[in-house]
């Protein structure tokens, strides 16, 4: 199935190991991706541009000569980052709960699908995975991933109403009294209640609730026990706490799945260098590499660094690691983003020679991109393909279809598939629905339904409000609407979270209300200690930038650093071109970029060519 292509080079007589291109099925990955051109690019598009690794600075694993380095999967002798990368986003932080039905994972049974459980993404809707490996208690769903992708098709177990009534930090207190009842709890008890609190996002919940389960004693913990809680540490307390909640499990319980969910968590935070120092430790303590490790690299450099997604396919062949599902999934995403319609539909030939039928979630991912690219003759082909393979009549796909037919704007199709839920909707289809008509300019239907998910009385959680203020900011006349959903949201007792602020910044920006958008987004981070999503700077930063205003460019890309958001190309465009707007010359720039090894691109060296420019008319001014 793999095959690898190496080109001699002058360079491996200095000691470096160079390669070109290999192949993948038969699909040509080349090292270096070249931005906007098509795909992976080919093997020309290399020329003289080699790669090296240092062997001082990095680790490899056990018979591959791949290597991880702290600051990368590979180091590039002195070259420039080629291509043009453009205005693509850094999906790092991008929580992008608010098409949950858009997210192409679906509820699969099979090993390949459970790993989606763990990760998040942004552009699968990232979608994606995660950890599960298994049935107790199941690993979480990623941070970006659909919320409920299996609605509790049975009444709420006995213990699960228990810990859901239990009010704020007194799930332990609430259990022990329903114990003392006389009450019995079994493993399947336990794993359904936790997967349930999982699925519902009440994370506080089940981590009382494993921390009660291990104190009184109630359940024998198995290394899958252990991952689940250090996940929920993970994502409740942070990175740093669920890394040293290893150092309490008991050393053998300290397994590969317990790495691979903290892997999960960094890949999550897009935190890229602790996600290679959790790799390199998996290395050292010899744990076999596996489709999911790489899979986790995989999602961190697609929204990171798109060109060292070829390294870990060479790692994969090099360590015999055959790509699941996921890992073609991914490469049908990375290929769609890279607008290489030709080279996705070619991985998918390539998955389908190796027997991997496509299902739900990879064809929403297809119908994506085709409707982006513009194709939507091949979209809708799409859609009615995935209809066919639920045939048997679930309902849970209507979440992923509602909101392609809506961007189709298929009016008739959204009007089917919501009377098919309409009469009894769980919450995830109606925020679909709310979507779908957000995405036809129907706010009316979008209101209504959003109204209805209201008055049942069921909590709502800051992502079902950020959906309708998504839908109002589709309109910049919508504002006060949008302001009285925000002001709903706090009088119901939701918290702001990343993704409502970041759509808050971005209903008043696009109502044209700038500094009222800075403004809020200042405050809440002081409220609520959130980090915000990295798009949620770049709006702000777009906006100054074309205004000219580098002195509040300056500031919001002040801000980013601050957060962890360091080091990427975007910023330096989008600051860059505030300078070229406002006819400025950006002294010391380029040591800037340097120093956060950030090297231009063909667009961004011509922005930086018009600003070095700005400094000999300064000099040719003073000399006049």
């Amino acid at each position: 199935m793999w095959a690898l292509r190496r080109a001699s080079t002058p360079l491996r007589n200095q000691g470096y190991r160079v390669r070109t291109s290999y192949v993948f099925g038969k699909l040509e990955v080349p090292y270096f991706w070249e931005g906007n051109v098509a795909g992976f690019g080919t093997a020309a598009a290399l020329s003289d541009r080699f790669i090296y690794f240092d062997r001082n600075n990095l680790t490899t694993w056990p018979s591959s000569e791949v290597y991880i380095s702290s600051h990368g999967l590979s180091t590039q002798a002195g070259a420039e980052n080629s291509g043009e990368e453009g205005n693509v986003e850094d999906g790092c932080s991008e929580l992008d709960e608010t098409l949950p039905s858009t997210s192409p994972l679906e509820d699969s049974k099979t090993a390949d699908d459970n790993e989606e459980e763990l990760t998040s993404g942004s552009e699968i809707d990232d979608d994606n995975d995660v950890v599960d490996d298994g049935t107790e208690l199941d690993l979480p769903e990623g941070e970006t991933g659909l919320v409920e992708k299996i609605s509790i098709k049975r009444a709420p177990s006995e213990l699960l109403n228990v810990i859901w009534k239990a009010p704020g930090l007194t799930v332990s207190s609430a259990l022990d009294k329903w114990v003392s009842e006389g009450k019995e709890l079994s493993r399947d008890d336990i794993s359904s209640a936790m997967l349930n609190l999982r699925k519902c996002r009440m994370y506080g919940k089940a981590l009382q609730f494993s921390e009660w389960l291990e104190a009184n004693g109630k359940l024998d913990f198995v290394e899958k026990d252990y991952a689940s809680r250090l996940d929920l540490i993970g994502k409740l307390r942070g990175l740093r706490m669920a890394e040293n909640y290893i150092a309490k499990i008991p050393k053998s319980f300290q397994g590969e799945v317990v790495y691979r969910t903290l892997l999960a968590n960094c890949v999550i935070a897009c935190n890229v260098q602790k996600a290679e120092e959790v790799f390199n430790k998996m290395k050292d303590l010899e744990f076999p590499i596996t489709a999911f490790a790489c899979n986790q690299l995989l999602l961190l450099y697609k929204r990171t660094d798109k060109r060292k997604v070829a390294d870990i396919l060479l790692l994969m062949e090099k360590e015999n690691v055959k790509p699941s599902r996921f890992t073609y999934r991914i490469l049908i995403d990375t290929k769609g983003l890279s607008n290489d319609i030709t080279g996705m539909e070619q991985v998918v030939d390539t998955m389908k020679a190796e027997g991997i039928e496509l299902d739900v979630s990879t064809l929403s991912v297809l119908a994506k991109h085709y409707i982006s690219g513009g194709l939507k003759d091949k979209a809708k082909a799409i859609l009615k393909e995935m209809e066919e393979i639920n045939s048997e009549g679930s309902r849970w796909p209507c979440r992923i279809l509602l909101p392609l037919y809506g961007e189709l704007q298929m009016e008739d199709e959204v009007r089917r598939l919501w009377e098919i839920c309409g009469s009894n909707p769980h919450i995830e289809e109606c925020m679909a629905a709310i979507v779908a008509w957000g995405k036809l300019k129907n706010i009316q239907e979008a209101e209504k339904i959003f109204d209805r998910v209201v008055k049942t009385g069921e909590k709502l959680s800051a992502r079902h409000y950020s959906t309708m203020l998504n839908v109002y900011r589709e309109d910049s006349k919508m504002l006060t609407k949008g302001k009285e959903v925000v002001k709903q949201m706090a009088e119901s007792g939701s918290r702001m979270d990343p993704v409502t602020l970041d759509a808050v910044v971005k209903l008043y920006v696009e109502a044209g209300e700038g500094e009222k958008a800075d403004s809020f987004l200042v405050k809440t981070v002081l409220q609520y200690k959130k980090k915000p999503m990295f798009t949620t700077y770049i709006t702000l930063m777009d906006r100054y930038a074309s205004r000219g205003d580098v002195p509040n460019a300056e500031k919001i890309f002040g801000m980013m650093r601050k957060y962890g958001y360091v080091g990427r190309l975007s910023h330096f465009q989008t600051l860059i071109q505030a300078y070229v707007n406002a006819k400025a010359p950006a002294y010391g720039m380029r040591e800037r970029m340097k120093a956060d090894s950030v090297f231009p691109n063909k667009a961004l060296a011509g922005k930086l060519a018009q600003v070095d420019s700005l400094k000999m008319r300064e000099v040719s001014d003073l000399l006049d």
